[in-house]
């Protein structure tokens, strides 16, 4: 992304401030924020795998906020684990997991943060990989590594993607257009640059996140290394699962295509709907063959308002074959096989 474009780029509305750290306060290299929602049952595994690597409270702001969670204990699972040198703050009502993030980044105090969701984890030697892409490139707003992706259970489904243009410098969004290939436990992005470009966006409950990697790379600069150094789990109960069911998750990415084809011009918003078209029709049948037809209906929903987009013969091939009973289980199986 050139010059000129970078200084085109209009931030969205509702977008909000984040205010610098007061004067005064003490400025720790790192904030490590862990946003928790009904996950206590895991949140010992994430703060172990922080504590292992921590290099104290000098250097270390490490703190969850819980967003009133009201069917388990985090505070009871930090204190136990980590006695007083983890911070803890209870949202007074639940305010939702953008929001929670937004809070997470408000009361960082350090100048790297770190946002670890409660259910997962860093694997050893993460913190030390991001500083030496601190140290290599200095200009960069954001700094992550690949993740690897698991179950409840922690046993490894996935991985995701490697992005070779990002394993140095650059302003260039383009390779996270049309899918997002990076996991939020595997991203630290300066709270400086938070204070400059603002907020996560309220308005986007499932992809907030993917925005705001989008902008901080455009605006900031990113890279990534391809070392496999954090874990993101993916399983049924978890908020995503829940934006999938209802569709939420889908209609969210059309609103974030308007955004993108407001602010850059390289988007190309008909190919990123047509690609939600396809993953509509996708969860419809995953969710039918589970017999969850509620979430297969929500799905649909989605799918038939689509239903005018012009697709490649490829893609068209592929609804075809979802729809046909006798094959649907199998081209799902091979599809989460080589996600």
């Amino acid at each position: 992304m050139d010059r000129q474009t970078q200084e085109s780029v209009v931030l969205p509305s509702g977008t909000s401030p984040i205010e610098p750290v007061a004067d005064g306060v003490n400025r720790p290299r790192w904030s490590v924020m862990i946003p928790t929602y009904h996950c206590a049952a895991l949140l010992a595994e994430t703060l172990d795998s922080v504590l292992t690597q921590d290099p104290g409270p000098q250097e270390m702001q490490i703190a969850v906020i819980d967003d009133a969670s009201t069917k388990d204990d985090p505070e009871a699972v930090v204190r136990r684990v980590a006695g007083d040198r983890v911070g803890f703050f209870r949202q007074p009502r639940n305010v939702g997991a953008i929001r929670n993030f937004n809070t997470c980044v408000a009361r960082s105090t350090g100048h790297l943060v770190h946002l670890l969701h409660g259910d997962d984890r860093v694997e050893p030697g993460f913190y030390r990989q991001i500083e030496t892409l601190v140290e290599s490139f200095p200009a960069a707003a954001l700094l992550a590594v690949r993740a690897k992706v698991i179950d409840a259970s922690g046993k490894p489904i996935g991985v995701s993607r490697r992005l070779r243009g990002l394993e140095s410098l650059t302003r260039d969004p383009g390779p996270c257009f049309y899918a997002n290939p990076m996991r939020t436990p595997a991203i630290v992005v300066r709270r400086s640059f938070y204070e400059k470009y603002g907020a996560f966006l309220e308005d986007l409950p499932h992809s907030a996140d993917w925005e705001m990697w989008v902008r901080a790379i455009a605006l900031g600069g990113g890279v990534m290394s391809a070392k496999l150094l954090a874990s993101y789990r993916e399983f049924e109960g978890n908020d995503t699962s829940r934006l999938m069911r209802s569709g939420v998750a889908l209609r969210d990415r059309l609103r974030l295509a308007r955004i993108w084809s407001e602010r850059f011009p390289a988007f190309d918003g008909d190919r990123f709907r047509a690609m939600v078209r396809v993953t509509a029709a996708f969860h419809a049948a995953r969710f039918q063959c589970r017999g969850d037809l509620e979430a297969a209906a929500a799905n649909r929903a989605v799918y038939a308002e689509l239903a005018g987009l012009r697709l490649p013969p490829a893609w068209r091939l592929r609804e075809l074959l979802l729809s046909i009973p006798l094959l649907r289980r199998g081209i799902i199986a091979a599809a989460l096989l080589l996600r």
